[in-house]
């Protein structure tokens, strides 16, 4: 029997993407298609995906009077693989100078409350059937933007209606003043801890793991992980008393969009039976970085610059890293503080350290294809997909010991490396000397070829694809519904 699943998010590749929800949004929903499930994908429809889909002739489904200060209307389109349900509401998602979530400057638009308060309602509404001829079984919405689905859906028009939230980063939670309450047209009684108040005022996230009939995250230890104080970012509580509702089920990639052999963006095709064409990347990223030629590994460091991150313990590193004889290449933006260390790095060595701010998506395809190493320090990491295309492409992930990194690299130690399953070198999180520790092991592996080739091969010869967390996924949306008064 085919299930039909509302996917509520507020990016998908490869029509909109801040980071890896955008690839996960994009991906799932063709993984869910072997397992007979039927997905659309709410989405809002910002400019950039209104222009994509103009080709495609959008059509009209639905259309409010007034939605949270404007009128706006649900368009239905096939664009990208994707039968999508773009929410066309101008004065919410409408031409800004900025991103999806923040003005130029940064800082968060005033208004985010308003904004994904209405994509939640109209998935309650879309699940409720606002849509002539559609009606989801299950509802499943991704991180704070789209977890208010939960309470419109239990105080809507269709209270049965399983939800599903997953979280992908706990830290964002958006959370909002008590002043916006009212406008959220919720009965008075779900301002309560039962419901969405969080600390006095609103919080999205938090209503989301209240209503929602079950709690996923993107690995299993970083499900464990949230549910302590250390890592719960002030929702621990509530997610222990949920219990079994909680499970991890590790991300996968697009193995079609992120497949050496086929890349489009590598300067040369590579696989694990045939890595000659390493070589040729390895002197495309020289030439792009302005690095000079040598015999030690290249590291990359793709990702937001924060602290989250371990950017910190990056820029503490460099000189290390140079001393030994390595080379870093650097792709990505935030921290102004961190993005200027990073800079003056690459100033004072010049053909050592190459940085380009911002966010380069071919550039990231062949920076995997063409580089050593990757490292990824970050003191807590939900999943993280840096690793897994690191491990597709053969680039040895240098990374900390938690979340998903734990989940999904076998570390470098004496007995992995003599069974020959070692893909990475993990090391504390947090720790600055432990990631030079890290650093010089990997070094020091790369200077003995036939160990950090075994290494390489392993890693990209390992699973990392969709097909076993999308059949996960699957049987929880039919044992949701079995459970559910209204199946």
């Amino acid at each position: 029997m085919t299930l039909r699943l509302l996917s509520v998010t507020s990016e998908l590749h490869p029509l909109i993407k801040t980071g890896g929800l955008a690839d996960v949004a994009g991906a799932l929903p063709l993984a869910l298609a072997q397992h007979g499930v039927e997905v659309r994908s709410l989405l809002p429809a910002y400019p950039q995906v209104l222009r994509a889909a103009a080709q495609a002739r959008p059509k009209a489904v639905h259309s409010y009077k007034a939605l949270f200060g404007g009128p706006a209307k649900l368009l239905a389109v096939k664009l990208a693989g994707h039968d999508l349900l773009l929410l066309d509401s101008p004065s919410l998602f409408g031409l800004r100078e900025g991103g999806p979530y923040s003005e130029l400057s940064g800082h968060d638009w005033p208004d985010n409350w308003r904004r994904f308060a209405a994509l939640s309602a109209v998935a309650a509404d879309v699940a409720a059937g606002a849509v002539k001829g559609w009606q989801a079984d299950v509802v499943h919405a991704h991180d704070w933007q789209a977890a208010m689905t939960a309470a419109y859906v239990r105080h809507g028009r269709a209270p049965a209606t399983p939800v599903v939230l997953t979280v992908h980063n706990l830290a964002f939670q958006g959370r909002f003043d008590a002043r916006i309450f009212p406008e959220l047209g919720l009965p008075a009684e779900c301002f309560s801890v039962e419901g969405v108040e969080y600390y006095g005022g609103v919080g999205f996230l938090k209503a989301g793991l209240q209503y929602a009939d079950s709690i996923t995250t993107v690995s299993p230890t970083y499900a464990d992980e949230i549910r302590t104080p250390a890592f719960g970012m002030g929702l621990d509580g509530l997610l222990r008393g949920r219990g079994d509702a909680v499970q991890g089920i590790v991300n996968g990639i697009d193995s079609r969009e992120w497949d050496p052999a086929a890349d489009p963006h590598l300067a040369a095709p590579f696989s694990a039976r045939s890595p000659g064409g390493r070589v040729a990347n390895r002197r495309a990223i020289e030439k792009r970085f302005a690095l000079k030629r040598g015999k030690g590994p290249i590291f990359a460091l793709i990702s937001r610059l924060t602290w989250q991150k371990g950017i910190d313990l990056i820029v503490d590193s460099v000189e290390h890293i140079v001393a030994h004889g390595g080379r870093l290449v650097v792709l990505g933006s935030g921290d102004s503080a961190f993005e200027g260390a990073l800079l003056g790095a690459a100033h004072r060595h010049r053909g050592q350290i190459g940085v380009i701010t911002g966010y380069d998506e071919p550039l990231a395809h062949l920076m995997q294809g063409g580089c050593d190493a990757i490292l990824i320090p970050s003191r807590f990491e939900p999943c993280g997909l840096t690793q897994l295309y690191g491990l597709r492409y053969g680039t040895i992930p240098v990374a900390a010991r938690t979340g998903g990194l734990a989940d999904t690299i076998i570390d470098a130690n004496e007995a992995a490396l003599t069974a020959g399953c070692a893909t990475g070198i993990l090391h504390p999180a947090g720790a600055g000397d432990a990631l030079k520790a890290a650093i010089s092991r990997a070094i020091a592996l790369h200077g003995t070829p036939g160990i950090w080739q075994a290494m390489r091969r392993q890693g990209m010869r390992a699973d990392f694809g969709w097909d076993r967390s999308s059949a996960r996924y699957a049987a929880l949306y039919r044992a949701l519904l079995d459970r559910s008064p209204a199946s």
